[in-house]
C-alpha cells in the first residue's frame, strides 16, 4: 500500500497545495489505476507529422491477479507500440498486484508511431489503453508543456521561465 499512497500523494489526492503540477491524465479501469498519462515533452518545438512521440504512464494494479497492458491505439498516429528502453518493440507489460509499474523514459514505454498531425506542448489527444483483465479505457491526454516556456506565455500553472544567463 505504500506505493499506492505515494502515487496518490504525488497526484495531488492528498496534497498539501504545493507547487508541483504533475503532467498527465489520471483514471481507473477495473482494478488498474492510471497516473501521469502524457505524451512526452516535444524536444525543440512540436511533434511534427511523421515523428514518433513517446507516451508515458504509471500503472498500479489493485486486483487479486496479475494483469497486463496489451497495447494502445489512437487516431493521431499510425500505430502505438510498446517498446523497451532501447526502442525495440516488445510484448505486453505485466502488471503484478500491488506494484507500481512506471512506463517512462529509460524504461519500457509506449511510442506513438508516425504521428498524423502536429502535436504541440499542451495539445490534447485521445488514446485508448487495452488491458487483459481490466478492459479498455479511452483517455484524453496532453502533450507535456515544455518547461522552457515563459510563465507569461500561458495560463497553465507549474511552468518555469528560462533561467537568466
Amino acid at each position: 500500500m505504500g506505493c499506492l499512497a505515494a502515487v496518490w500523494g504525488a497526484t495531488g489526492c492528498g496534497g498539501d497545495g504545493g507547487d508541483y503540477n504533475p503532467p498527465g491524465a489520471n483514471a481507473r479501469v477495473g482494478s488498474v489505476l492510471i497516473r501521469y498519462a502524457h505524451i512526452a515533452e516535444p524536444p525543440d518545438g512540436p511533434w511534427e507529422t511523421g515523428d514518433d512521440a513517446p507516451f508515458y504512464v504509471w500503472l498500479f494494479n489493485q486486483g487479486q491477479e496479475t494483469d497486463r497492458l496489451l497495447g494502445a491505439e489512437t487516431t493521431v498516429a499510425r500505430s502505438v507500440d510498446i517498446v523497451g528502453a532501447d526502442g525495440a518493440v516488445r510484448g505486453p507489460v505485466a502488471l503484478p498486484t500491488d506494484r507500481l509499474v512506471e512506463l517512462e523514459e529509460g524504461r519500457a514505454h509506449l511510442l506513438l508511431r508516425d504521428v498524423r498531425q502536429q502535436i504541440r506542448g499542451g495539445d490534447y489527444v485521445w488514446i485508448t489503453l487495452r488491458f487483459e483483465h481490466a478492459g479498455e479505457i479511452a483517455l484524453q491526454v496532453h502533450s507535456q508543456i515544455p518547461t522552457y516556456v515563459d510563465d507569461d506565455a500561458t495560463d497553465a500553472p507549474g511552468l518555469t521561465s528560462p533561467s537568466p544567463e
